[in-house]
């Protein structure tokens, strides 16, 4: 199993944007010493989420000038924000830099207010998202001398006449997109391509049981059984479902449960205060979208807890794990940051990132 670290952590003005990316960078450098696989970045605007993230394909190219072993990915690309050709292009780019340790997942995204301020109907993101993509596959395919790659979506309209510079590392069509396997047709999309997946899961796993959460075994299996079923060589599917990943919106280790819950507890109380914070923006926004899907959700309650949180003892974290590597998730996803981004809320991070490098991950790596 691989374990990745999420950099997210807010904003609660311009006074705090400078420290939070500082921090984002320590962050990243010291997962990819403490041995984690992998660092992910955010794709969100205007909202104070993780000020790094109005353009996590810079910030990306900003860590892999200095981080030489750990792989890159988006958790997630909001691919309506992105005009079509210059997503193709960043992406190649970022692959060359990376040296093709780049995952690139992609969604259609959630928030109105993102969609307003780059003045794109957020009714019509998902079908904006898929012609993005079908736009950016088209380009990724195009050799030189090909036939002009047109488009016109409404939103944006083109020819390319010549290929995508740069082409993407090896010998790949370009980096892995990963989707967010929560409808069939988006677990179909990677399986087909042979790319890894997001799991999600939306309901309280079960508490002292055994069985992995109802909703990621019925995910993963989807998708796993599609990927199985596309045709691919062997190495192919083995390194999708090594990169087949779950998320965990706050992780807290701490050396007894009883600390763990009390300090979790703390760093839930201000995120909420950050999105209660958020929500009257977010309601502006769906009032001029037309559209209605914010509540703000209840952060200190036992079912958002069981579902977004993973938190204890190296003990109790790592029996909680053992379902999900039982079931074959290759990546946890961790944000070990979530809310607003303190110096006191980064030495309760940095403290259970080390806790859970030097405690848990050593009981999920092969041969050990």
């Amino acid at each position: 199993m691989r374990f990745s670290v999420f950099l997210a952590g807010r904003s609660l003005g311009p006074q705090d944007d400078k420290f939070v990316i500082d921090t984002l960078v320590s962050h990243a450098k010291e997962a990819e010493a403490l041995g984690y696989d992998a660092v992910f970045t955010p794709d969100h605007h205007f909202t104070g989420y993780a000020p790094m993230a109005s353009d996590p394909f810079v910030f990306t190219a900003f860590l892999a000038g200095q981080l030489k072993r750990v792989h890159f990915g988006f958790s997630v690309t909001t691919v309506p924000l992105h005009h079509p050709v210059r997503f193709a292009e960043r992406v190649n780019l970022l692959d060359q830099l990376t040296e093709g340790r780049l995952l690139v997942g992609i969604g259609s995204g959630t928030t109105p207010e993102e969609m307003i301020g780059f003045g794109v109907n957020y009714k019509e993101t998902s079908r904006i998202a898929q012609e993005n993509l079908d736009i950016a596959e088209a380009l990724w395919a195009k050799t030189t001398d090909d036939p002009a790659v047109e488009f016109d979506t409404g939103h944006y309209k083109g020819q390319v006449v010549q290929r995508i510079v740069p082409a993407p590392y090896g010998d790949k069509p370009h980096a892995p997109l990963m989707s967010v396997a929560l409808r069939p047709s988006s677990a179909d999309r990677a399986a087909k391509a042979g790319f890894p997946a997001f799991i999600p899961a939306f309901t309280p796993p079960q508490i002292g049981g055994r069985e992995p959460l109802a909703h990621v075994t019925k995910y993963f299996t989807y998708y796993r059984d599609a990927l199985l079923a596309a045709g691919h060589a062997p190495d192919v599917v083995a390194k999708a479902l090594a990169w087949t990943t779950h998320t965990y919106q706050c992780v807290h280790v701490a050396p007894t449960d009883a600390q763990a819950r009390e300090e979790l507890e703390l760093i839930l109380k201000s995120y909420q205060a950050a999105v209660d914070r958020e929500l009257v923006y977010n309601k502006r926004a769906e009032a001029i979208s037309d559209v209605k899907i914010h509540e703000a959700p209840n952060a200190l309650s036992e079912d958002w807890i069981s579902t977004w949180c993973l938190y204890g003892s190296p003990d109790t974290v790592a029996a909680h794990l053992r379902d999900y590597a039982d079931l074959g998730i290759g990546n946890v996803l961790m944000s070990f940051t979530n809310g607003p981004l303190t110096a006191e809320r980064d030495r309760l991070g940095r403290a259970s990132m080390r806790l859970f490098a030097e405690q848990v991950m050593p009981r999920f790596r092969e041969g050990e």
